[in-house]
């Protein structure tokens, strides 16, 4: 009597408060492009995650491989095999969808997933410009995909949680920044909400670990290659420097501006540093207000530090983290603010910042199943 009693009020509950009973499940997920390094990053992370689970994997190339198979040095994972990234398939077994694909494939994916009800976070550059035509103008000349979404592209939120939450909160569709934008702009953004520094002459100078380049055999990411060097590359118009520039006006609301970006390739294999100079309105302002303006922007986002003054970021610091360390030093003798972040480009520069996106997107705090403290050494 008392089981039937239980089992009646189990039935009860169910019928009665269905949203309490979803909220106590883990949320769904599809992660397309599997077994990329953004792939692989971003199941790692929403496996050991208390809200979410991996419950379909797509891709192309590795299509009918079981997933512990491809990634048998992870502890946990997800008893699946990768399929063809079939949008009936995923609607039917997953709510949200991270996209990990090359430029170019998103966006012919995303809307028909879009249509089903899906939310998606795209790790790629398809969706980063509001403007279509600023896509094709970057973006053109390396794939050759025939694009119709221009209004998504208008739609997109921009994935920088600490300056986009709101927006992330209440999206469809998230293009998340890479690696590169997302450290650079960390370091500028609050440069020029605060006004502090002049629009033109800001110049940026990244460096970065062989992982930013992908998963896929290139010579320049070969060890013999890369290894015991260090080497400038995309110094004339790197296809990250107009987005940078976009978004630096908008989020930053300083009007048209005009970057330098200029990155190198470190024989390392995750991690960027990026550092930032800009001239400042008021050449002597002290070194220690400007940090207090750092500090002030980002005291309620928990996966951006930043150090002490005379402290300056390590690569080393952030490694296998979701966290960016950013530190502000100036130059009396210039008149130049110098700005460094670092952060772990695979996660604060991709497949974190996607569960980042996620989180928000789901009401949960957004360092919800994050790692936020290195390994070190």
């Amino acid at each position: 009597m008392a089981d039937g009693c239980s089992r009646l009020t189990s039935r009860r509950f169910l019928a009665i408060f269905p949203q309490a009973v979803s909220a106590l499940l883990p949320h769904r997920v599809a992660v397309i492009g599997a077994s990329g390094y953004g792939g692989l990053q971003t199941v790692r992370l929403i496996q050991v995650h208390p809200q979410l689970r991996v419950t379909f994997l797509g891709g192309h190339s590795s299509v009918g491989s079981r997933w512990r198979k491809l990634a048998p040095f992870l502890e946990t994972g997800p008893d699946l095999h990768v399929a063809p990234p079939d949008p009936d398939a995923i609607a039917a077994a997953a709510d949200l969808v991270v996209l990990s694909l090359p430029n170019g494939r998103a966006s012919a994916l995303a809307p028909v997933l879009l249509e089903r009800g899906l939310r998606v976070v795209d790790l790629s550059a398809d969706y980063r410009f509001a403007d279509l035509e600023d896509w094709r103008q970057v973006y053109g000349h390396q794939v050759t995909v025939e694009r119709s979404d221009a209004d998504l592209c208008g739609e997109a939120v921009y994935g920088l949680p600490e300056f986009n939450r709101q927006a992330i909160a209440t999206a469809r569709l998230v293009a998340c920044p890479g690696c590169f934008p997302t450290t650079s702009l960390l370091a500028l953004l609050p440069l020029l909400q605060g006004g502090l520094i002049l629009p033109e002459g800001i110049v940026i100078d990244a460096k970065t670990g062989t992982s930013g380049g992908g998963r896929e055999a290139r010579q320049h990411l070969l060890l013999a290659e890369a290894g015991e060097a260090v080497a400038p590359y995309g110094v004339e118009g790197h296809r990250h420097t107009r987005e940078m520039e976009i978004q630096a006006a908008t989020l930053g609301r300083s009007g048209p501006l005009r970057l330098q970006f200029t990155p190198h390739l470190l024989p390392m294999v995750r991690g960027l540093l990026a550092t930032v100079y800009g001239q400042l309105r008021v050449p002597d302002c002290p070194t220690a207000q400007l940090a207090s303006h750092f500090r002030d922007t980002y005291r309620d986002h928990p996966c951006v530090d930043v150090l002490p003054v005379g402290v300056y970021p390590s690569t080393k610091w952030v490694r296998q983290t979701n966290r960016a360390l950013l530190s502000v030093a100036t130059n009396p003798h210039t008149g130049q603010v110098i700005v460094m972040a670092a952060l772990d480009n695979l996660l604060k520069g991709q497949a974190g910042q996607a569960v980042q996106c996620l989180n928000l997107m789901l009401g949960l705090p957004e360092a919800t199943g994050l790692p936020l403290e290195p390994f070190y050494p």
